[in-house]
């Protein structure tokens, strides 16, 4: 079975960098994934984070849409609790107006956020979550061509079928992708806890829609693949500093590696971090083939996402392009 991969990016600051150049990067790594004809390019929805770029997600799409010219390139995703889904549809359908056939939606339905910041973007209700069903459905319409002309519309979303894709770090999210007969991405490349129970459960239960005959899975994984396996170590090492500044809280961007990492943080701290990255491949490119068999006969993913937090810019370009050799020679 031939397995799709995809990159999902947070343009992340390295630091020292303005915010300019937090995108140019994810411009210049969307341009990569191009090359190397990789699925798709989704961007992530984050706020109230100095050190990612991408609060603004559908502007940053658009820039990543207007400086390619055929990758799909999507949000992973929009949280839904935080818009109107009548103001998504409309950004989405001029994206996919200006850009035919190539903009993806995924939708999550967790603020992306803290409760504060959550307030400050929008609903003033505090059931969020509980009316996910119920905005996608919404949404569902507006890109639908339903000739009732008497609801309000929101152009130019009408008609455009804009392909919608269910996030998830759960078991919930499954049954709900699997009810809608929706594409399922689970976000194992941070909550890989529930990756193996989560696919089964929208696999088992999985309902045929107009959109998706059977179930498609991605999932979520963190990728450092180089020449060696030290190297690769090494290098994932930006990403564990990544990790543990969200296990505790602290604000900063990407880190250059380090070597030391576990003699300053408390080994617990180190242990939470590391198990919130658990789902990765990392090595070379032997071993990282190794571990993607061992991988697939878990999931058989239909398309992998990477995240591959790497400072140094070429070198994460490298590893995404030795990921790409192995997953098109999978067998």
């Amino acid at each position: 079975m031939m397995t799709d991969l995809s990159i999902l990016d947070l343009s992340p600051f390295r630091q020292g960098e303005t915010f300019a150049q937090a995108v140019d990067n994810t411009v210049a790594l969307a341009q990569h994934a191009e090359k190397l004809g990789l699925s798709r390019f989704w961007i992530a929805e984050h706020h109230n984070m100095p050190y990612l770029a991408s609060s603004a997600t559908s502007l940053l799409i658009q820039r990543v849409l207007d400086k390619t010219a055929h990758i799909r390139v999507g949000s992973g995703g929009v949280m839904l609790p935080n818009h109107s889904p009548f103001v998504v549809a409309e950004y989405y359908g001029t994206l996919a107006s200006l850009y035919s056939n190539r903009v993806d939606l995924g939708l999550g339905r967790a603020p992306g956020t803290d409760p504060e910041t959550a307030r400050a973007i929008r609903r003033n209700h505090d059931d969020f979550a509980m009316s996910f069903p119920n905005d996608i459905k919404e949404l569902q319409f507006y890109f639908g061509d339903d000739a009732d002309s008497n609801k309000v519309r929101a152009y130019p979303a009408k008609g455009l079928k804009v392909p919608l894709y269910i996030l998830g770090s759960s078991t919930e999210s499954a049954y709900l992708a699997a009810q809608m007969g929706l594409p399922y991405a689970f976000a194992s490349h941070f909550a890989p806890r529930f990756l193996t129970q989560a696919v089964q459960i929208y696999r088992n239960h999985f309902q045929p829609s107009a959109v998706l005959d059977t179930p498609k899975v991605i999932v979520g994984v963190n990728a450092f693949v180089a020449d060696t396996d030290a190297e690769a170590e090494f290098l994932a090492s930006t990403s564990l500093q990544f990790f543990l500044n969200i296990v505790t809280g602290q604000r900063s961007g990407m880190k250059p590696p380090a070597t030391d990492i576990a003699a300053h943080i408390p080994a617990h701290i180190v242990q939470m971090a590391d198990s919130m990255m658990s789902c990765r491949l990392l090595g070379s490119a032997k071993t990282v083939a190794e571990q993607l068999e061992q991988l697939q006969s878990q999931v058989q993913a239909d398309e992998l996402m990477a995240v591959s937090y790497i400072y140094d810019v070429q070198k994460q370009h490298d590893s995404y392009e030795l990921l790409s050799d192995i997953v098109k020679n999978f067998k």
